[in-house]
């Protein structure tokens, strides 16, 4: 019980911290319909065999950015990390009773959040744009990008921990993100790839997630890509999660 308050009380914390900034909202809801409006037109003259589906172009794009938007949402808490061991913020909370786990899950919470209001008002937009809405798979859809987020948000977080410098972290993040992004096909489905391209993504867990996400937003659940998809991110989340905390405990001793 004390551990869900902790979480609940870092967590308002972190919240407060990121609608003290709204510039950083409005960008990242901009962002994804930006790709919506400018991006998936280009796309248009794929045809149906290639898109798969219901061959329409915005049922194959829109759960892609929506992944893409998931893998991004987790990724400025290092930054936010660094900029608390520089401001002294880190050194305040060596002193607080509050468990390391609970440090953790109140930014990996927040991340979460800032990245459910988006994707909501993306789903909405593509909607206009002709995307199918099922329910059930949607729901599916974003609790998958949820745990995709909380496992970037906690590796960011480590790793801003460790590297202790924005420019090292910012050359770790960019120089892992692009290889991950592409190699999961989140603007164009991998289908469109040579054989060795479509073997190699078999090791990015993004990969799988994408693949997923395509399922569930044409409504099917019960498919062994989302079974591959929950699996996966389910056993990262948990191997990340218990490294965040002994990085967390090290670091905040």
């Amino acid at each position: 019980m004390n551990m869900m308050l902790e979480i609940g009380l870092l967590f308002k914390r972190k919240m407060l911290e990121t609608l003290r900034q709204p510039v950083w909202i409005i960008s990242g809801m901009m962002t994804p319909i930006l790709y919506l409006l400018l991006f998936s037109p280009l796309l248009k003259g794929l045809n149906s065999p290639v898109l798969g589906g219901s061959g329409n172009v915005i049922d194959t794009f829109v759960p892609g950015i929506l992944a893409l938007m998931a893998f991004g949402a987790g990724t400025g808490s290092g930054w936010t990390v660094i900029w608390e061991l520089q401001s002294g913020v880190i050194e305040r909370l060596r002193v607080s009773p509050a468990s390391r786990f609970s440090l953790l899950m109140g930014t990996v919470l927040r991340d979460t959040v800032m990245l459910l209001l988006p994707a909501i008002l993306v789903i909405f937009t593509a909607s206009l744009f002709g995307f199918d809405l099922h329910g059930g798979g949607l729901v599916a859809m974003l609790l998958l990008h949820s745990l995709l987020t909380a496992v970037v948000s906690a590796t960011s977080g480590s790793l801003g921990l460790i590297l202790k410098n924005i420019g090292s972290l910012a050359a770790v993040v960019t120089g892992l993100q692009l290889p991950i992004t592409l190699l999961a096909g989140v603007l164009l489905p991998l289908s469109l790839g040579p054989e060795w391209l479509r073997i190699v993504a078999h090791f990015n867990p993004l990969y799988y997630v994408v693949e997923a996400s395509r399922v569930l937003g044409g409504g099917t659940i019960l498919d062994g890509k989302v079974y591959e998809a929950f699996g996966v991110m389910a056993a990262l989340m948990v191997i990340v999660l218990w490294w965040s905390t002994r990085v967390y405990r090290k670091a905040v001793a």
